[in-house]
């Protein structure tokens, strides 16, 4: 369903940090991780943003092959932009994620999940281009029952500017009382950003969320003062003293904006498991072993 963006004046979050994406290796993935660096470790409740690809895929280069694993305490969350990667879990759902499609894991007490491209899409070759994201979860929440929800692109609710020219579609949260099709666990807000060359509106932040922008392709200005650019800053952080932020973009650009109620709990993190401490990553390091987090095969 589409809405009419509506753009108001507010008083503006500043800037806090202008942040960083550089690539890291991952195995046999090289990828941008503007989440964690050795300037950001986290922006509470948000702890991992990894950018892959664009990637190229062929029978006979395939480097985004994410074979089954668990995850304990946080929910992973795919965004995919290019491409079609299957993922299969230990709850049973097998989906095929297409470009535009969103699939938001909540690993809760433990799921064993995969994803990599699909054999259909290997051997037509094709390029594959996706986000994933950490999001974590509260303490009295980390051993809920684990949960699998997809969203095809064209479900989802989309704002529109009154002159067309910026695309907003909500993920989860809301905007303008616009709701996203993800059930969430906390107080979050995820929008896709669409804009074209200068497009501009502003966007609301709730007085308890830390927000950031993350630029996916193309060159926006923020607030005013800033330009995000591709291969110089791409993420920016808010401090929490406004009602919302202002875009407008220099060339047809792509973002991630998010917001949430941070928890401000210790974390203790090891591989794919996010606790609060270092007894709990050792239980789940063994529920893990003995099998409590359920089984996937091999595809």
């Amino acid at each position: 369903m589409e809405y009419i963006l509506n753009v108001n004046k507010m008083n503006l979050n500043t800037i806090k940090t202008v942040g960083r994406s550089d690539f890291v290796n991952m195995g046999p993935i090289v990828l941008r991780q503007p989440i964690p660096t050795r300037t950001i470790e986290n922006i509470d409740p948000f702890i991992l943003l990894h950018h892959y690809g664009p990637y190229e895929i062929s029978t006979e280069s395939n480097p985004f092959d994410l074979g089954p694993h668990p995850h304990r305490g946080f929910e992973p969350i795919t965004f995919l932009f290019q491409g079609e990667q299957l993922h299969r879990d230990s709850l049973g759902n097998e989906s095929i994620v297409k470009a535009g499609d969103v699939q938001w894991t909540t690993a809760g007490r433990g799921i064993i999940h995969s994803e990599s491209p699909s054999k259909s899409f290997v051997e037509k070759g094709g390029t594959i281009e996706g986000i994933q994201l950490w999001l974590n979860l509260p303490a009295n929440k980390k051993m809920i029952p684990a949960n699998y929800q997809y969203v095809k692109y064209e479900d989802f609710n989309v704002v529109h500017s009154e002159d067309s020219k910026v695309e907003l579609r909500v993920i989860a949260g809301a905007n303008n009382n616009v709701y996203g099709k993800i059930e969430t666990q906390t107080s979050v807000n995820v929008f896709i950003l669409d804009i074209e060359k200068s497009g501009a509106f502003t966007i609301d932040i709730p007085p308890k969320h830390q927000a950031l922008v993350y630029l996916i392709n193309g060159s926006v200005e923020v607030n005013g003062t800033e330009q995000l650019e591709l291969n110089k800053n791409q993420l920016i952080q808010f401090n929490q003293d406004g009602e919302g932020i202002s875009l407008k973009g220099f060339e047809n650009s792509k973002l991630l904006f998010l917001s949430g109620e941070p928890f401000r709990e210790p974390i203790a993190t090891y591989g794919p498991y996010v606790m609060n401490t270092q007894t709990e990553l050792l239980e789940a390091m063994r529920d893990y072993q003995m099998g409590k987090m359920g089984f996937l095969p091999p595809n």
